[in-house]
């Protein structure tokens, strides 16, 4: 048994347990093999990107997250890049630029389905999750790893008052509770100053926008893979 024995473990769900902004990542190079013009024109790309991380970051606080927000966010930046209104074909094809989104198959990180099934016979396992909830829902239902979960929360946002909340809410004891996730915005930062532990799994392909340094709040373990886990837990 690892070092931790009989803990709470909160799991992040996109990038922690299942490929996430991977696919995000695919779509925005068809998009801008689209939109930007020539691809020998590195230029015109890295504009076009940072239109389109520019709307992002500006839409995130009011319209929240998930395959509809970025279906939004890709037609204003094709409209910003184009100069001119979105028609109905450019929607047709930002839909079909999409379909790897929207579609009922999870790729689980690997060792995911082993580890967790490993760590329920030891610990409390806790999903907590971001973003449009019917989308999240969706996505825990196609991982066929919701079993192991005593609990699955689907909030709008991770900050410091979500996890003051799930800790009022669940009567859990911050000191032998820990968060894991790929994501220091969201997972890491604001459960430290909330007072629970936490893990920082780095994920290569991380959603900019979730990037942050830690300053005090260091993570207390950081694992190179989710598989780690078990020598600590």
């Amino acid at each position: 048994m690892g070092l931790h024995a009989d803990q709470v473990l909160v799991f992040d769900a996109d990038d922690t347990l299942w490929e996430n902004n991977v696919l995000f990542e695919r779509v925005i190079e068809g998009f801008l093999d689209w939109v930007a013009g020539d691809p020998a024109d590195p230029a015109a790309r890295q504009a076009a990107r940072a239109v389109l991380d520019a709307v992002e970051a500006a839409n995130a606080a009011t319209l929240g997250y998930g395959a509809a927000v970025f279906r939004h966010n890709l037609a204003e930046s094709l409209g910003h890049v184009r100069g001119r209104s979105v028609t109905a074909e450019d929607r047709d094809r930002i839909d079909h630029l999409l379909l790897p989104l929207t579609s009922r198959t999870v790729e689980l990180i690997p060792g995911v389905a082993d580890t967790l099934a490993e760590l329920a016979g030891r610990h409390r396992l806790l999903m907590l999750t971001k973003g449009d909830e019917a989308e999240q829902r969706r996505k825990v239902e196609a991982s066929a790893v919701a079993h192991h979960f005593g609990g699955i929360h689907i909030v709008a946002e991770k900050n410091v008052d979500t996890y003051h909340r799930l800790v009022a809410d669940l009567s859990l004891v911050p000191d032998r509770t820990w968060m894991i996730g790929n994501s220091p915005k969201s997972d890491i930062v604001p459960a430290r100053r909330a007072g629970l532990n936490a893990v920082f799994i780095p994920h290569e392909h991380t959603w900019v926008l979730e990037h942050e340094e830690f300053g005090a709040h260091t993570a207390t373990l950081e694992l190179a893979s989710f598989t780690e886990l078990l020598t600590h837990f």
